[in-house]
């Protein structure tokens, strides 16, 4: 019998510190993640220098809860994956070191692992990936199409060229007034309002899988500051409504596009926008229209960052053989095709 594989993750790339374990990549036996949306709410986005700081308080705390909670000791463990980039260059660097201290103090290997990688391989703690694929990666950083023969291989087709959706999203938040994170915010307005503004699609030169929504949030902004000059009033949930449909008009248009084109058996969803209900609504319906490609969106849990992502990603890359070394460093613009 094959023997079991137990991971410990590590995630500190932004404002989570996370932690978790999970068995032979697709089972998780425990996941702790600490927020610091709270710290960061009153400064409308996240403040580099807070974030590291908590992350100093925090990991230590939620490593001994992850293995707490799986009722494990470092003794168990086969190997630790960190992420190791891209994010912020000050969060990144508490969970390497945490884990390079760790990995050394017990002899355990190490595996650093692309934040972008964890949030595609959260997929796989729902249901085994089925290869050809194309992964959407949709969140605050990152609006990405990526493309997968197999495991552990990243090829992107399609990238964001200025704002990422879920950058737009906080942005448009902020005009309105909303709090931050703005996009559960956008998301559950748009659902109170009318698609009665018609915004901008930047679909870009023809064939093209790359995303542009800096014109979009612009559109907006304009919008919203011209009709305060006249002394109108636009609905909030209307410009929410109309914002969206923009916004998940061009996701899912690509998506489907390119999932022909590359003849994939699967498309997955990714990354912290990935919870957004318009979104996940809209893939279902275009999806269930398409014979022979199954949709996986991941839970909401699995959604925003965590360390599960980071652990499943990691056992694939340690059974491939890839090992990290003491002299891992944070990587805050890290490459996914070639990490």
């Amino acid at each position: 019998m094959k023997k079991d594989i137990y991971v410990l993750g590590i995630e500190t790339s932004c404002d989570e510190t996370a932690a978790a374990i999970i068995k032979n990549g697709t089972e998780i036996i425990s996941n702790v993640v600490s927020s610091q949306i709270e710290s960061h709410k009153r400064f409308g986005g996240v403040v580099p220098e807070i974030a590291s700081r908590h992350h100093v308080e925090q990991v230590t705390i939620v490593l001994e809860q992850a293995l707490k909670d799986a009722s494990m000791t470092p003794e168990n463990l086969d190997a630790i994956a960190v992420t190791k980039g891209p994010g912020l260059v000050g969060a990144l660097l508490i969970g390497v070191n945490a884990a390079k201290a760790l990995a050394f103090a017990h002899k355990i290997p190490l595996v650093g692992v692309h934040h972008i990688a964890g949030h595609i391989y959260a997929n796989r703690l729902v249901k085994e990936m089925q290869f050809p694929l194309l992964s959407l990666v949709v969140s605050g950083g990152h609006t990405e199409l990526v493309y997968m023969r197999e495991h552990a291989h990243f090829q992107v087709i399609g990238e964001t060229r200025d704002d990422a959706a879920g950058e737009a999203y906080d942005k448009v938040a902020r005009t309105l007034s909303l709090p931050y994170p703005g996009g559960p915010h956008i998301d559950r307005l748009a659902h109170e309002g009318k698609e009665s503004i018609d915004f901008p699609r930047a679909w870009l030169e023809e064939g093209s899988y790359d995303f542009s929504f800096s014109g979009l949030k612009s559109s907006v902004i304009n919008t919203l500051h011209n009709a305060k000059q006249k002394g109108e009033t636009i609905p909030p949930e209307d410009v929410a409504a109309s914002f969206q449909a923009s916004v998940i008009d061009v996701l899912v248009s690509k998506t489907v596009r390119a999932a022909k084109e590359y003849k994939v058996k699967q498309v997955l969803l990714a990354g912290g926008v990935a919870a957004n209900r318009g979104l996940r609504a809209e893939l279902v319906k275009a999806f269930s229209e398409m014979n022979g490609i199954e949709l996986v969106i991941p839970p909401l849990h699995l959604c925003t960052d965590n360390a599960a992502m980071i652990a499943a990603a990691g056992t694939v890359l340690f059974e491939k053989g890839k090992r990290g070394d003491y002299a891992m460093n944070a990587y805050p613009g890290l490459d996914i095709e070639n990490f």
